[in-house]
């Protein structure tokens, strides 16, 4: 298995869904802008989206699929398929619980996270909350699926997965926004009513690949089953990872809530233009670091349960310098070309030119710290993949207690709004990264092999050759303001021919320079 390929194919399915999610918070912006109501939304939303990422997409997946790996490397398929129903069979139990108090505590939990929001909008977010609750049923259900088959090398049909999301938010927006209006209805509940329908289609999806495996989970649905697969080792062993992953997880998302309460704090619409700045900045993390954290775990794992320190030491390596690669040239792209990005991807409909301008800034602070947010994910597995929770966690406390003062210094002291917590949040991860790569030289279970220094300068010098034809672009063209077919042809063409040459430019100085993609192609 060629790990350049392999990551390549799931970065093109990604950035399938993370296209396919753009043009949904275009939509979300043309349709309502950036107001009272789309901050309820984004509230809501971020509720079952906030616990997805620390039971499903964190906490879980960090405990099961290193485990997994180990299991299927030392033990073979049948006892892995034993520990799949057992975790199965646990897991499904735990997020009927979890639904169920969800959707009762849903007021507490908007107040939670949404304290500032006025009445109406308060009134709004209970509701779609309570609408949306399930979705993290579906979404823990789909982090299972994805788990097995990315053990299995099965990497296309997880990554494909939340497109269908995008699909159902955008035909729900599109489709339903004029009929609940029609009958008296918040326009916006269409939104929360996608955000359900979108969970169901992607749990349907992975039923037929984990049938094609043999790895359909078998769920107990007595409590004697459940007694069994709790009383199961392996389950133990998971839940005991668990544990630390878990608060983890928990304090990068309870950096997002006192983030959202600090964006509502510092006006109406703030919280929109955090929310479609991530989407902008989700863009390189998911193409590059997600991809390679999906493909890297399971190598990790299996070096280290085989006891392959010097292969375990190159794929860490392998990955820094293909985050290096790549995301050094889209920090400086965040930084350098942020206004025409959003002019052209938002301002239209009801998102004014105003709310351009503090999207752009809050771009701008993210791409500060884009090194730092992606580098995490190709780290942070290497701890993963040692069985080692604890490290990841008590360097994301101390990052969570950084990250605020940074706040206190850039939203409060120096007043800048939206784009202090962007940049408190961007800077805080690169003191992330920065402290895992660390942790990893210390244990010696990493070490950079030859050529570092050479290689980040052609990188950088590739990269600023770009950034000065992006700022130069960033200028020359009208991109804020103009209205009308002819404007938005001539905006969407400028931008297709500035991207095109940057990326030319980019990889021609690294051709130059002696820098040669194909040296990057590795196998498992």
């Amino acid at each position: 298995m060629n790990l350049l390929r392999t990551a390549s194919v799931v970065s093109v399915f990604t950035l399938l869904s993370r296209i396919t999610g753009l043009v949904r918070e275009q939509m979300v912006a043309g349709l309502f802008g950036a107001n009272a109501m789309t901050d309820a939304y984004n509230v809501a939303f971020r509720i079952p989206n906030m616990l997805r990422r620390l039971f499903a997409e964190g906490a879980f997946s960090q405990a099961f699929v290193p485990s997994l790996a180990a299991a299927r490397a030392k033990d073979g398929d049948e006892a892995t398929r034993h520990l799949i129903d057992a975790v199965a069979t646990v897991l499904l139990w735990a997020l009927l619980a979890t639904c169920v108090i969800g959707v009762i505590g849903a007021p507490l939990l908007v107040w939670a996270l949404g304290a500032g929001l006025s009445r109406d909008a308060h009134e709004a977010a209970v509701v779609m909350t309570r609408w949306m609750f399930p979705y993290i049923g579906f979404m823990s259900l789909v982090a299972l699926s994805a788990g097995i088959l990315n053990t299995w090398k099965r990497f296309i049909v997880p990554a494909v997965t939340p497109v269908l999301l995008n699909l159902a938010s955008l035909a729900c927006g599109y489709g339903l926004t004029p009929v609940l209006a029609h009958y008296g209805y918040e326009p916006i509940y269409s939104l929360a009513l996608g955000v359900m329908i979108g969970g169901i289609l992607q749990l349907a999806v992975q039923v037929p690949a984990l049938r094609r495996l043999g790895l359909m989970p078998r769920f107990a649905l007595n409590f004697a089953g459940l007694r069994r697969a709790a009383g199961d080792d392996g389950v133990r062993q998971v839940l005991r990872k668990m544990g630390p992953a878990l608060l983890g997880v928990g304090v990068a998302q309870l950096s997002l809530l006192v983030n959202t309460q600090i964006a509502i704090a510092v006006g109406e619409g703030a919280a929109s233009w955090l929310t479609y700045a991530d989407r902008l900045m989700e863009f390189p993390i998911a193409l590059l670091g997600v991809a390679l954290g999906v493909v890297l775990t399971p190598q990790l794992a299996a070096s280290t349960a085989k006891g392959e320190t010097a292969k375990y030491s190159g794929l860490l390596d392998w990955g820094l310098r293909l985050t290096l690669l790549l995301a050094l040239p889209c920090a400086v792209a965040l930084l350098v070309f942020a206004e025409p990005l959003v002019a052209v991807l938002y301002q239209r409909g009801a998102f004014r030119p105003e709310d351009v301008a503090h999207t752009a800034h809050a771009v701008m602070g993210y791409g500060l710290g884009l090194m730092g947010l992606v580098s995490i994910k190709v780290l942070a597995p290497g701890f993963y993949a040692r069985q080692d929770m604890r490290t990841p966690v008590r360097i994301a406390v101390g990052v969570l207690i950084l990250t605020q003062v940074f706040n206190a210094i850039f939203v409060f002291g120096f007043k800048i709004g939206v784009a202090g917590l962007s940049l408190s949040i961007g800077l805080g991860a690169v003191v992330n990264a920065l402290l895992l790569l660390r942790g990893l030289r210390k244990l010696g279970t990493y070490t950079p092999e030859a050529g570092w220094p050479l290689f980040l300068l052609r990188v950088a010098i590739a990269s600023a050759a770009m950034g000065a034809l992006q700022w130069w672009l960033a200028g020359y063209f009208g991109w804020v303001g103009g209205k009308g077919f002819h404007f938005e042809l001539a905006r969407a063409g400028w931008m297709a021919l500035s991207l095109g040459a940057s990326a030319l430019l980019y990889f021609g100085v690294l051709l130059l320079l002696g820098v040669k993609l194909r040296q990057f192609a590795r196998r498992a």
